[in-house]
């Protein structure tokens, strides 16, 4: 049987250990790192994908608006070619912007329609038709640059991959991780034909 003074050595040498070990500092950064740092990179992973969002945003908000002054302006109106291929080059003006977010193909629809007065312009509720749309909506998206004087509503809509739809906000449909972006740009025609003389 163990004797007194072997038992307080014993228990010495374990407070002896307990207290250099709460003493000790070494890896305590590590440690902190390890708890903070997923935390702290979710956060910036979140802030970044908001970021690139509200960009591709933008810039098909520019592209449709930089697009809409050529109708507004008379201009696609003198493009020579047939309404197919006047649109393509339309579509492709957008497009050539927004490529970047993905292929224009499978990823960006341009509506063009033409409307008499506004209150014709007011009663059509239509939503935009994306590219995840069944083929023949698509195929029946309009393409109308009107003519002068003419209220014209040009619409496009992109898919947008997000690029880690589980960090942060949740900007995707969870299935796809696909967001639609749709920008709209509604203006009366200039008077080109008088502005041409």
């Amino acid at each position: 049987m163990a004797s007194m003074s072997e038992k307080k050595k014993t228990k010495r040498t374990w407070l002896t250990l307990g207290r250099r070990i709460a003493g000790c500092r070494r890896g305590s950064a590590a440690v902190e790192f390890a708890i903070i740092a997923p935390i702290f990179l979710g956060m910036m992973f979140s802030m970044f994908e908001i970021g690139w969002f509200y960009f591709a945003n933008s810039v098909t908000d520019s592209a449709v608006t930089s697009a809409g002054r050529l109708i507004r302006t008379g201009q696609v109106q003198r493009w020579d070619g047939s309404d197919t291929e006047v649109f393509q080059q339309f579509y492709d003006t957008i497009c050539d912007v927004v490529q970047s977010f993905g292929s224009c193909d499978t990823h960006l629809t341009v509506e063009v329609k033409s409307y008499a007065s506004f209150s014709a312009l007011a009663a059509d509720l239509s939503n935009v038709t994306c590219a995840d749309a069944e083929p023949p909506d698509i195929a029946a998206i309009p393409f109308e640059p009107g003519g002068e004087l003419e209220i014209v509503r040009v619409r496009a809509c992109l898919l947008f991959k997000t690029i880690n739809p589980a960090i942060g906000v949740n900007l995707a449909d969870p299935s796809t991780g696909i967001r639609k972006i749709t920008s709209t740009m509604i203006f009366r025609n200039e008077p080109y034909e008088k502005n041409k003389k």
